[in-house]
């Protein structure tokens, strides 16, 4: 998982954008917030598979950071880029499919209807669209445009909403316990699990090693977002295949 603001890669902590300092990882000594080398430690020293990469500028309506996602995509193959751009239709869609990205995250945070959403994914097709649904501290966050449609809706009739707009692949991220290690909402996930056996469940927010991967992987989910942990060497060579296990992508 990398977070990018002007094109650096920065330390995510509970969903406060405005305190994210650059990366110090374990995985990249002396490259602080060097985003091509973090993708390429995942890619190479945990054998990640698909990197989620959130482009913090854009979410937050600035400009697109097209050259450094276009150099990450290079970087990081074979691993490919599971990018968050605050994408909500198709032309956005494209143009990062285009950039190199192997699938397009579209966020409850930057999404105004679930019509968008079904555009999306019937352009870039299901296999390449990921619909994250975004909580805080299990709240949905959601923008002030969805608000009168979707206030109210909980997290689980949210993902019913998604599904039903063409989504196979849903993306648990709870910010408020990103950068915490305070553990992933178990229950959600196995309440997800059961009521979408068909679809793929990606679970992020609070993953503090190996344990909590072996727990995301009883309760049925297929993939996890992890940062922080790599950061300290919580997940290192020894747990290399426990994560490999509960990262795996289609």
């Amino acid at each position: 998982m990398i977070d990018l603001a002007h094109g650096v890669a920065v330390q995510a902590r509970e969903g406060d954008r405005a305190r994210y300092r650059p990366v110090e990882s374990v995985l990249t000594p002396g490259r602080r917030g060097d985003a091509v080398a973090l993708v390429q430690a995942y890619r190479d020293a945990v054998g990640a598979r698909e990197c989620y990469l959130a482009d913090l500028d854009a979410i937050q309506g600035g400009n697109l950071q097209r050259e450094p996602l276009r150099e990450l995509a290079g970087a990081a193959d074979p691993c490919g880029l599971l990018v968050d751009a605050g994408v909500a239709d198709a032309g956005g869609a494209a143009e990062l499919l285009a950039l190199g990205a192997r699938a397009v995250v579209v966020g409850l945070e930057t999404l105004r209807r679930f019509d968008d959403l079904a555009g999306v994914v019937a352009a870039a097709g299901p296999g390449r669209v990921v619909f994250s649904l975004d909580l805080r501290l299990g709240r949905p966050m959601l923008r002030r445009e969805a608000e009168a449609a979707l206030a109210g809706l909980q997290p689980a009739e949210l993902a019913q909403c998604a599904v039903q707009a063409g989504v196979r692949v849903l993306l648990v991220l709870d910010v408020g316990r990103v950068g915490t290690g305070g553990g992933v909402d178990l229950a959600l996930l196995g309440a997800l699990r059961r009521r979408f056996p068909s679809v793929r469940i990606l679970a992020g927010g609070g993953v503090s090693g190996a344990a909590d991967l072996a727990r995301l992987r009883e309760v049925g989910c297929d993939g996890a977002l992890v940062a922080t942990a790599l950061h300290r060497g919580l997940l290192g060579q020894s747990s290399a295949s426990a994560s490999r296990q509960v990262a795996d992508w289609p």
